[in-house]
């Protein structure tokens, strides 16, 4: 690996916009031969900073690349904190090619996944939790994706471990003024006693985030709908009308499904994947047998289960398994199966026809709406972020019930929660931790 510091005084450059034909490309610099890249480039001093101007760029022997629009961005008030510059050329393949071999002649190397993000976290422009909310809105598909990652950029998570910083500093304050002057007369007695309140509010709002982190995992991620019933229920006649298109092989014979078949939508503006299953049954066949081994593992993991009942009535098979939706795929006059639809769970329909399908769908809504609804808050959205806070919070409680009888120990414990919130941000030592995250950054960013 290299040092990190030989990196940062390396000046890089990459495409920050879309590969490909284009009308406009842009190119990024960041570090300190910046200003004297675009002076190499143009012939010219630089602009004013923040200025976009129109200058003709020209390779090692003078002849013309292109008249692109340049905008100079002097440190620290960059993206990354250092010297930068913006190169909005023509989009061709051939102007891109020749500016970036004029810029390797210049002495800079092409940008490596994430580089110039992970620049900006390490002097400080953003923290670690804000340019994974940069991430994930380059990456958002839905518009609840793109709500959680905004209010993630902005810094909604930052603002709120910040908080539980300030509340763990107090109690530390309380109980190290016990530790240091137990002695002095003029220290009440039992000082430590004053943190418990600053404990108690800092493991409830942990407690609140974390229980949270379902929902901001599941909005970042997508949500799984499994669809589960016994066999030649109509769970993949279901599955089709769901989406508005064939993707599961649909038959008469029981056991057609053997394995998962996935089809993704978007509901209530989040990623939903519906999973078509295999039927529930003991069998003897060793094909049929994993299928239903798979088939509970989806159930068991899935966000929303809607069970297929060929008739109204309890299917067996499905052992321990709980459904949030019910739908019976019934034989039924369609006009009749709609006027007698009443629960908002129990959907009656027939699948083949489409008949109450519109309901279900509706009703899958309902449920979304209803458990992960409130996407302007901030959430704990990976598994890093829930695995930090819960360190912290455990460590917050041990302190907490340590507080009367051994108070060095709960400042210890204290401190303990500090370098796991530190960690969330990305302030402590975390360079494997960094070349994991970067890595997946697109190029140019």
């Amino acid at each position: 690996m290299l040092d990190a510091d030989i990196i940062q005084s390396e000046t890089i450059f990459a495409l920050s916009s879309a590969p490909g034909r284009a009308g406009v490309s842009v190119l990024r610099l960041s570090g300190p031969m910046s200003g004297a890249a675009l002076c190499g480039l143009t012939a010219r001093a630089l602009p004013a900073p923040r200025v976009a101007s129109l200058r003709a760029i020209r390779d090692g022997d003078g002849e013309l690349i292109d008249k692109p629009l340049i905008l100079w961005f002097p440190a620290p008030r960059s993206f990354t904190g250092e010297d930068c510059a913006e190169i909005h050329v023509h989009g061709s393949v051939a102007i891109l090619e020749s500016v970036a071999r004029r810029l390797g002649e210049l002495g800079l190397r092409q940008a490596r996944p994430g580089e110039f993000t992970r620049r900006a976290v390490e002097h400080g422009k953003m923290d670690l939790t804000e340019a994974e909310g940069l991430a994930d809105l380059i990456d958002a598909r839905t518009e609840g994706q793109r709500v959680q990652a905004l209010s993630n950029m902005g810094g909604a998570l930052r603002e709120m471990y910040e908080g539980w910083q300030g509340l763990i500093l107090d109690a530390l304050a309380q109980i190290e003024g016990e530790i240091d002057f137990a002695d002095e007369a003029d220290v009440p007695d039992a000082l430590s006693h004053a943190a418990y309140p600053f404990l108690m509010q800092a493991a409830e709002s942990m407690a609140a985030a974390l229980k949270s982190a379902v929902r901001g995992r599941a909005v970042r991620e997508g949500l799984q709908v499994a669809i589960i019933g016994v066999p030649n229920a109509g769970k993949s006649t279901l599955l089709n009308a769901l989406v508005g298109r064939d993707v599961a092989i649909t038959s008469p014979m029981a056991g057609t499904t053997r394995d998962i078949v996935e089809a993704q939508a978007v509901i209530a503006g989040l990623p939903v994947t519906f999973s078509d299953t295999a039927g529930l049954r003991e069998s003897d066949d060793a094909i049929e047998a994993e299928g239903v081994r798979r088939a509970r593992a989806r159930a068991e993991d899935a966000h929303l289960v809607v069970h297929v009942m060929r008739h109204a009535v309890k299917d067996g098979g499905l052992g321990d398994l709980d459904s949030d939706i019910v739908f019976h795929n019934l034989e039924v006059d369609p006009s009749e199966a709609v006027r007698v639809n009443a629960s908002e769970a129990e959907i009656l329909g027939n699948a083949l026809s489409g008949v109450g399908v519109s309901d279900l769908f509706s009703a899958i809504e309902r449920e979304i709406l209803n458990r992960f609804a409130g996407l302007e808050n901030a959430a704990l959205t990976r598994i890093r972020h829930v695995n930090c806070i819960a360190s912290a919070q455990r460590a917050v409680e041990f302190a907490r019930d340590r507080l009367a009888d051994a108070p060095e120990l709960a400042s210890e414990d204290l401190r303990n929660a500090l370098i796991n919130i530190e960690e969330l941000a990305g302030r402590s030592d975390m360079e494997q931790v960094f070349d994991r995250i970067f890595s997946s950054f697109c190029i140019g960013k």
